[in-house]
């Protein structure tokens, strides 16, 4: 298939990005940035659309977006469609990446807040150890939670999508394999609806998730009507394969009103008190599940059999001694590594306990029943409201994504920030997490080329999602049919720029690996 636009209509579409055409590559001269898979909404989408949404590319062309470039949203010539927040990170050092040895990429959910008037597209997100983007799928409803995980032993990337409300959510999980290709679609079960807080896979071939709705309570504990209604927390356990509900549990069946720290209002069916408010689940070296209430302030063991509750550590009454900076406030994203050890991202607000939100490792005698604090990193002056999350990492250090804060950081064993990555203003990511993996899209490189100029050509080229490839060849040539290789330049950014010294008028591109081949082919462009 070959693709065709002439250059008057070229040059209209890139008006005011003539630099560009001078030799500049389109991502240095609109902004280092990433791209996405398909520029088509995920959101409401059936398996099959959802499949083909994210195996979709935007035919090659021969054309550039008519855009005004910004310094915090990306614009690329070879897709038009996307338009990503620019993510920026300073490094202590230039040889320190965002995941060191712990993986090379980073997978980010960057949300612009509702109302902003910048920020470009909220979607998925995929960089590399430089913050260089690799893959951006947008999404028109909120996306939260992207990782990798494994299913089946098999990675799988996982996430959530839908609609916030009052910092609860109602939508659906995704799972897709390594070439985006959707694998399941976990929505409402048993009137349970899948809550953006918690996505986690078991090995079992389960997914663990969070869930709210209203729930007849006494309220008078907390200033409450006594027939009132609080708004409750749910675990849902479902099987993958099938989407049946297994297992549920309910925060009013073991945890009381009275726990809570969050300051009475509501208390209708319409606006029922949210009490508990669960974040994270995780399961326990034992096979128990430790639940983590934001608004109790504290972390709770839940056997896995009975649903009763096994130990609080912190809150109001805390099983455990809590040592000498250990305790934490309104707290996200409890992980347990091993026995006895457990990392935990302490927001401190809101409102404000603390002046700065901190990761936490903390180490747990369940015998003596103390916790003390291993260590801690904070960014200076970062104070999260909401979200967050702590990534162990191997050389001892920790990820913390700064949740409400547009902010992720890479600390040292020490505390010492490392790498300081940040979106632009009023965009986060609900979590921040590095693996290592290899992608592989479905569909193939697209390609924009410009007009002649003195006899060349510059011809933008990206793949979204492509993880390997390290270089790209250009071929041009008279005919369609007889091609010869005209340039090869390294891969630099989601976006490369080649300037090509052959009058064309077609074009095509190659993507290459490490070892020098070829991963996939372009369409071919023609340009007149």
């Amino acid at each position: 298939m070959t693709s065709r636009t002439t250059r008057r209509q070229f040059l209209g579409l890139t008006a005011g990005a003539t630099a560009g055409l001078a030799g500049l590559s389109a991502t240095r001269l609109l902004g280092d940035g990433a791209a996405s898979l398909s520029g088509a909404s995920t959101a409401g989408t059936n398996q099959a659309q959802l499949t083909a949404a994210l195996s979709a590319a935007v035919p090659a062309a021969a054309i550039a977006p008519a855009t005004q470039v910004t310094t915090e949203v990306n614009h690329f010539f070879s897709r038009p469609d996307l338009h990503p927040p620019r993510v920026t990170a300073v490094r202590a050092a230039s040889s320190f990446t965002v995941g060191g040895s712990s993986g090379r990429f980073l997978l980010v959910t960057p949300n612009r807040s509702p109302g902003a008037a910048a920020g470009g597209q909220s979607g998925l997100m995929i960089l590399d150890g430089d913050a260089r983007m690799r893959w951006f799928l947008p999404t028109d409803n909120a996306p939260f939670d992207l990782q990798c995980q494994f299913y089946k032993g098999k990675q799988v990337f996982t996430w959530w999508q839908g609609d916030v409300t009052n910092g609860t959510g109602a939508g659906e999980a995704f799972l897709a394999d390594m070439s985006f290709s959707q694998i399941a679609q976990l929505a409402e079960v048993a009137g349970l609806t899948p809550d953006l807080h918690e996505l986690a896979l078991t090995t079992e071939g389960t997914a663990l998730m969070t869930s709210y709705h209203s729930q007849a309570a006494d309220l008078s504990t907390v200033g409450g009507p006594k027939n009132g209604y609080a708004l409750a927390s749910t675990v849902m356990e479902v099987d993958v394969a099938t989407g049946k509900l297994l297992w549920s549990w309910e925060s009013l069946d073991h945890v009381p009103v009275s726990a809570t720290y969050q300051k009475f209002s509501g208390g209708t069916k319409q606006q029922p008190f949210d009490y508990f408010h669960i974040n994270s689940i995780a399961v326990a070296p034992d096979g128990d599940l430790l639940i983590s209430s934001r608004n109790t302030w504290c972390i709770y063991k839940v056997s896995r059999t009975s649903g009763e509750v096994v130990w609080r550590l912190n809150g109001k009454n805390s099983d455990f001694t809590m040592g000498e900076g250990t305790h934490f406030y309104w707290q996200h994203h409890a992980r347990p590594h091993g026995t006895g050890v457990l990392s935990v991202f302490d927001d401190g607000a809101a409102p404000a306990e603390e002046t700065e939100s901190r990761g936490l490792v903390l180490n747990l005698d369940e015998t003596a029943m103390t916790c003390a604090l291993e260590r801690s990193a904070s960014h200076p002056g970062v104070l999260a409201v909401a979200e967050g999350s702590v990534q162990l990492l191997n050389d001892g250090g920790m990820l913390v994504g700064f949740g409400a804060e547009p902010y992720f950081s890479r600390f040292s064993a020490k505390g010492e920030l490392l790498v300081d990555g940040h979106f632009p203003k009023d965009v986060t990511s609900y979590r921040a997490f590095v693996a290592d993996f290899a992608t592989v899209p479905t569909d193939k490189p697209a390609v924009a080329v410009g007009p002649a100029v003195n006899g060349s050509h510059i011809v933008y080229v990206s793949w979204n999602g492509a993880t390997e490839v390290v270089a790209w060849r250009v071929f041009a040539g008279a005919t369609s049919s007889a091609l010869p290789a005209a340039a090869t330049a390294d891969w630099a950014e989601f976006e490369t720029a080649l300037t090509v010294s052959n009058a064309g008028p077609y074009f095509q591109v190659a993507a290459l690996d490490n070892a020098g081949r070829e991963l996939g082919r372009s369409e071919t462009v023609q340009v007149s």
